[in-house]
């Protein structure tokens, strides 16, 4: 308990020590307002150079955001890439803009680097699978292997494709269903692009009898290529024997139409050539069964 006094006692002899050698005349204390008051007035310079400099690099960000997208705008570029390529300048210009507000304060950039650093380092560890399928969603963006309303078939389903974020690639399906489709399975599969180019290329293959006179088959063919309106006339447009099957000569057409007009085509050639057909007495072969039943007494 002793040894607790005395050093207690030491510790208030040393204060009153250092309270005696300081200059408590008002002239000491005038000297250290003073002071203050530079220090003050120097700090608040800054602190105001510091929001000036943030007020206006806003400003002028704004400009040099409005004025790219202006010009994504008149390129045609997608407006989700518009939208990525806007937030992307945002941030860069904005963290340029925030060392340099931060460098005016005073404070040291390798430390607002060294904490960016760690937060970015700790957000891709815990995003990786969201990363790789943003890494996908900027190729897709960027490469253009298809754009939203084109017809596309994936090993993870086809459709018409609604939109193209990110993250994810939405397609609805003929029957009116939504498939969601990560971007980095997008962009690590073969995709086909139905309706990626202008015109298409339209297949049919009918059989006919072997007793069927083959030229007038081929004739009728023809003739309703000629006359569908949607066959574009200025292209190629054959009917030609394709093989001659077990029970049939097997015929192949094929003809030019506009992407946007191919199903129609399909589905209303094959019909008229039903029809043609049964008009002009030439048979189309289809399997059937004869059964003969014979009494025995």
């Amino acid at each position: 308990m002793s040894s607790i006094t005395e050093n207690l006692a030491g510790s208030i002899g040393n204060v009153a020590s250092t309270v005696e050698q300081m200059d408590m005349t008002p002239g000491y204390f005038q000297k250290l307002m003073e002071q203050a008051g530079d220090w003050l007035i120097h700090a608040g310079l800054r602190v105001v150079i510091a929001m000036l400099l943030v007020v206006i690099g806003l400003k002028i960000i704004g400009k040099v955001r409005g004025g790219l997208n202006r010009s994504m705008e008149r390129a045609g570029v997608e407006i989700t890439l518009r939208k990525f390529l806007d937030a992307l300048l945002y941030a860069v210009l904005l963290g340029f803009l925030i060392f340099m507000a931060a460098d005016e304060l005073g404070i040291k950039s390798t430390s607002l680097v060294a904490i960016a650093g760690s937060i970015t380092l700790a957000m891709s560890l815990a995003m990786q699978n969201s990363l790789s399928n943003f890494a996908g969603g900027v190729m897709v963006l960027f490469l253009k292997p298809f754009k939203v309303g084109d017809y596309i078939s994936t090993p993870d389903g086809e459709g018409t494709v609604e939109s193209i974020g990110l993250v994810y690639t939405t397609l609805v399906t003929l029957d009116n269903k939504k498939i969601t489709i990560p971007n980095s399975n997008m962009t690590a599969s073969v995709i086909t692009n139905v309706t990626g180019l202008d015109k298409r290329r339209l297949v049919l293959d009918v059989g006919i009898s072997y007793t069927a006179d083959l030229k007038k088959a081929k004739d009728v063919l023809k003739q309703l290529l000629e006359e569908y309106p949607l066959v574009l006339k200025d292209e190629d447009m054959t009917v030609v024997v394709d093989n001659l099957g077990e029970s049939s000569v097997n015929l192949n057409i094929r003809a030019w139409v506009k992407t946007e007009d191919y199903w129609k085509t399909k589905w209303d050639l094959t019909e008229a050539i039903k029809l043609a057909f049964d008009r002009e007495g030439i048979e189309i072969p289809y399997n059937y069964l004869n059964v003969q039943v014979t009494h025995t007494p």
